[in-house]
């Protein structure tokens, strides 16, 4: 069991991570089983329980690495003026493609501990992100850009860039974007579902 010993702490946690990434990219969440991961780590069984001590601990794991993955995605490089809500929902759509494990799991709180406390400041941050870029948008609509107005344009937008994510993932939209790219592809869906309106957007 030389293998197992040549593991660091934190590369044997990262190493499985790694191997559950990789099964849920190929079969889905239903298919991760710590004594699986374990094996396609090459450690004991016991490793995967000692860093996550259950699947839903693993998989809380991951949904706390996606939201940080998809907030560094959405604030993007930290020069330059603050992405218009349209920009915004392309770097979510490329997130969404570039992380399809990720992306599988964050949005399955039946998964996972949803009260984990990491957990629920990686998703506050990302909804801040969201909350910030869709200011004038929600402006337009409640007249003080807070409030009610806000958490509208926020789950308008978010349903648009995930409903658009998640078709094109499943490849059901083909035949509706004659040839274009996922990003050419949303900035010409978001232009029309928000009549032009995403370009003012901060």
């Amino acid at each position: 069991m030389a293998q197992q010993r040549g593991y660091h702490h934190g590369d044997l946690r990262r190493a499985v991570l790694d191997a559950a990434i990789e099964v849920i990219s190929t079969a889905g969440p239903g298919a991760v089983s710590l004594r699986d991961l374990a094996r396609r780590a090459g450690v004991s069984h016991a490793a995967p329980a000692h860093h996550f001590k259950d699947k839903a601990g693993l998989l809380t794991a991951i949904a706390v690495e996606g939201n940080e993955l998809l907030a560094a995605a959405l604030a993007g490089p930290p020069a330059g003026e603050a992405p218009g809500l349209k920009e915004l929902g392309v770097r979510y759509v490329r997130f969404a493609l570039d992380h399809p494990a990720h992306f599988e799991v964050m949005y399955r709180p039946d998964l996972y501990h949803g009260d984990a406390a990491e957990l629920v400041a990686a998703k506050r941050r990302t909804a801040d992100l969201l909350r910030q870029a869709v200011g004038a948008l929600a402006a337009d609509a409640s007249g003080d850009g807070r409030g009610a107005g806000t958490d509208v344009a926020v789950l308008a937008a978010w349903s648009l860039a995930h409903g658009f994510a998640t078709l094109w993932r499943g490849g059901n939209i083909d035949h509706l974007v004659a040839g274009a790219g996922p990003a050419e592809a949303f900035r010409d869906v978001a232009a029309t579902a928000f009549q032009g309106r995403t370009d003012r957007a901060p």
